[in-house]
């Protein structure tokens, strides 16, 4: 009896337990099966939305089945959308090669057509310093005879006239820019022995509006100063003393009481014979300035500057330039005139109120080699922001401003500050012996200088700040026989 109650006991202890265990299993298999159904309920509704977007994708035409016509062509109401992905130019280049700059916009002057894009490129040097692209308006184009640099270069200021902008021409030793001149309505004043234009360097000149009378005063004799100085500095190779300095003020000062206008004959008179001169020293300190200058009146350079001004600078005409090519066999009076010419539109060039002007520097090696000349292209290069000047400046190669001075001189590094002061670099065809000073002057990298030698006439590396292009330059069939300085040559021949 007692056996059997033991066992009685000990079944009704494993009983609970069992149920127990068996009740929790229970409750595992229905919550699973509760989330089964869950999920094969949310699969099934997400396989019917996806099977209703695709049936409304289906059923919903965008566009007709010809294309849409007119200026909705192409056009559909959806959004183009692709993920986002970054990556280096040079892991995309082997996904897609075809990579090309974007562009300087659609504001300003036609130029040609972008060689890597196939895209028009139009340059504005105005619009790029408003838009904050570049901070001076200046350029540089070098290239070798015969690449297109000159058509370029008239081309950039031809096309400007129509948005109200002005060139100015200082100095034209070929005379390339007389015939666009005449062709847009402005005007070629032509110098040279024997014909009838005289230039007195000491006019007044062109007067700012809003300068006053005491302003535009002492103006006039600082100019009138300035300019007497760089044409003495011309004639004698060499800077002035300050004795010398002292006696081309006093001639001056000598010469205004007694003349409203002075002409540069009564500057050596009074420098070669001083009035009120006791001791004979001022005669003495001046008379090496004074035959520097008679040159100009007497000498072999007579017949330019001797007289008052037969011409009359007007800065209202869309262009104005100074043919030059009749001197081209004497490069000191090329330099005298291309200083008396240079002070002669200054007035205009730095009025606040002349509006946007171009100022053109051709065969800019020979402005360089003197050191006035060079000090006055500086100046108007640091204020071309201020005036709204867009200065240009054409040579070869930019080895030419190795030429200037010697190395470390004062001229060396003005000829390179404008080299600096200038964000728009166009550089045309190269010889092979000019790459490696062109690359390091520019900054080209291996590529950029390989590509020189191979470009074509009227195609030029453009280098705008931190950008380049490769540019093919177009020309109008009546810009083609204005500009093209070869074919006039080639038609003579």
């Amino acid at each position: 009896m007692s056996g059997d109650r033991e066992k009685l006991h000990s079944a009704v202890l494993v009983a609970p337990a069992k149920e127990r265990r068996r009740l929790r299993k229970q409750r595992r298999q229905a919550a699973a099966e509760l989330v089964a159904e869950q999920r094969q309920k949310e699969r099934t509704q997400a396989r019917e939305r996806k099977a209703a977007e695709q049936a409304e994708r289906r059923a919903t035409r965008y566009l007709p089945a010809a294309g849409e016509s007119g200026p909705a062509t192409l056009r559909t109401p959806g959004r183009f959308r692709l993920p986002r992905h970054q990556d280096t130019s040079a892991m995309l280049s082997g996904a897609y090669p075809f990579l090309a700059e974007g562009g300087l916009g659609s504001q300003g002057v036609f130029i040609g057509q972008d060689l890597y894009s196939g895209g028009s490129f139009v340059y504005d040097p105005w619009v790029l310093y408003a838009n904050g692209v570049i901070t001076a308006p200046n350029v540089v184009v070098a290239g070798i005879v015969g690449s297109g640099k000159s058509s370029l270069a008239k081309s950039l200021y031809t096309r400007s006239l129509g948005f109200g902008r002005r060139v100015y021409i200082p100095g034209d030793p070929k005379g390339e820019h007389t015939a666009v001149a005449e062709a847009v309505g402005g005007r070629a004043i032509k110098l040279g022995h024997g014909l009838p234009s005289r230039l007195n360097p000491l006019d007044e000149g062109y007067r700012p509006a809003g300068m006053s009378d005491e302003q535009w005063t002492a103006t006039v004799v600082s100019r009138r100063r300035d300019l007497i100085g760089a044409l003495t500095e011309t004639v004698l190779a060499r800077p002035m003393s300050p004795l010398e300095h002292t006696a081309i003020d006093t001639a001056l000062a000598a010469t205004m009481r007694g003349n409203a206008v002075p002409i540069l004959p009564m500057i050596v008179d009074h420098l070669l014979n001083p009035a009120h001169d006791g001791d004979g020293r001022l005669k003495e300190d001046g008379r090496m300035v004074g035959h520097a200058l008679r040159r100009l009146v007497a000498g072999d350079l007579a017949g330019l500057f001797d007289g008052p001004s037969t011409e009359v600078f007007d800065p209202s005409l869309p262009m104005i330039s100074l043919d030059l090519s009749q001197v081209t066999e004497n490069s000191t009076l090329i330099s005298a005139l291309m200083t008396c010419s240079s002070a002669w539109m200054e007035a205009a060039l730095l009025d606040p109120a002349g509006g946007q002007r171009w100022c053109i520097y051709d065969e800019a090696w020979r402005l360089m080699s003197q050191p006035a000349l060079l000090r006055r292209m500086d100046a108007h290069w640091r204020l071309a922001r201020a005036y709204g000047i867009a200065n240009a400046m054409i040579f070869h190669k930019v080895s030419d401003l190795d030429n200037v001075g010697d190395q470390g001189s004062a001229m060396r590094g003005l000829a390179n500050s404008l080299l600096a002061n200038a964000e728009t670099r166009i550089i045309y065809r190269q010889e092979s012996d000019q790459l490696g000073p062109t690359s390091a002057a520019l900054g080209l990298t291996g590529t950029e200088q390989s590509l020189l030698p191979t470009l074509g006439v009227g195609q030029g590396l453009w280098k705008i700040k931190g950008s380049s292009y490769v540019v093919q330059h177009q020309l109008h069939p009546a810009e083609n026989r204005l500009f093209d300085t070869s074919a006039r040559a080639a038609a003579k021949v």
